[in-house]
């Protein structure tokens, strides 16, 4: 089969497409034929080996794919072949034409849901319905910023948000990504390549603030979001690349918190709690993954050049 493999941490260009043997599934095992694997911010730190989980060379990456089981392995009753699933992490690397997970890894895929948009969701509305039910206990009627509104887990914040009743606010880069965002229901969009939106955002709220703020580069944008809390106020740390600067005077003020996390932490529990979540919502069409850009499987380097690029537009999947 054809996978990419990764022999050495660096740029976009260690992604190299090779042919390697197609796995078999052990005991607890499923494996899966990959119709569209989705490319997170995530994928390319680790590519470079600077994030908090370092593979063990060579290796594939890619948590996110969809696609059709093709063969189970003992013991797994949960899908059979020829079952559509999404995968939430896999054992060998979702940028692949076959991909091996665990009975555990794989969930079901709505018979009305394409495998693009599949692979658009465990990452990024994973990510949103931890920061918003299972983070800071989101309550109805809240406002909620989301700083960075056009990308994958921006638009997934987005639906979640407006599913559990709350007013909410986003922001992007481009007029394409604004597009996207007031189409998807969001009350108010501002454009933060702009000057002056900050102010525009605080005259949204009535001048209170935000009493939550999603935020997908905190190493820009946590500074200025803490002078955007409303009193009690939180701000969820989803994305950095680097430092940053803040003043606890903003948080003393306004008895306000930041909160952050990896999706990799989060508990079995949770992550059973997140799936049935999302499986609801999927059903019921009130999340729908957006898909900006799909590329064949040897265009991974593309792929994580054009991720980390401003003007975000839904999720980049990689086609085998």
């Amino acid at each position: 089969m054809k996978a990419i493999l990764v022999h050495q941490f660096g740029g976009p260009e260690v992604l190299k497409l090779e042919d390697v043997p197609t796995p078999r599934p052990a005991a607890g095992q499923v494996l899966v034929r990959i119709h569209a694997a989705g490319v997170n911010p995530y994928d390319t730190y680790m590519r470079n080996g600077t994030y908090a989980v370092k593979p063990r060379l060579p290796y594939t990456p890619g948590s996110d794919g969809a696609g059709i089981v093709e063969a189970v392995g003992e013991g797994v009753n949960k899908v059979k072949p020829g079952d559509r699933v999404y995968t939430a992490k896999t054992v060998t690397g979702a940028y692949a034409e076959y991909a091996l997970t665990l009975e555990s890894q794989v969930h079901r895929l709505p018979a009305e849901m394409t495998y693009a948009r599949g692979a658009g969701v465990w990452v990024p509305y994973g990510t949103a319905y931890h920061a918003l039910y299972q983070c800071t206990r989101a309550r109805a009627g809240e406002t909620l910023l989301v700083h960075g509104a056009s990308g994958g887990v921006g638009i997934a914040s987005v639906q979640i948000g407006l599913a559990v009743g709350l007013v909410v606010l986003g922001t992007a880069g481009t007029e394409k990504g604004i597009e996207l965002v007031r189409r998807e229901g969001a009350h108010h969009v501002f454009n933060h390549t702009q000057s002056g939106y900050l102010e525009q955002i605080m005259k949204a709220t009535g001048g209170r603030g935000a009493d939550l703020i999603l935020e997908m580069l905190a190493n820009v944008n946590l500074g200025q979001d803490l002078k955007l809390l409303a009193p009690h106020g939180r701000v969820v740390v989803i994305g950095s690349r680097g430092d940053v600067t803040v003043s606890p005077h903003e948080l003393m003020t306004r008895r306000a918190s930041i909160h952050a996390f990896t999706l990799w932490g989060v508990t079995e529990a949770e992550e059973n709690e997140i799936h049935a979540g999302l499986m609801a919502g999927l059903e019921k069409g009130t999340l729908r993954p957006v898909v900006g850009k799909e590329l064949p499987l040897a265009e991974a380097p593309r792929a994580h050049k054009e991720i980390l690029e401003p003007g975000a537009y839904g999720k980049i999947v990689l086609v085998p």
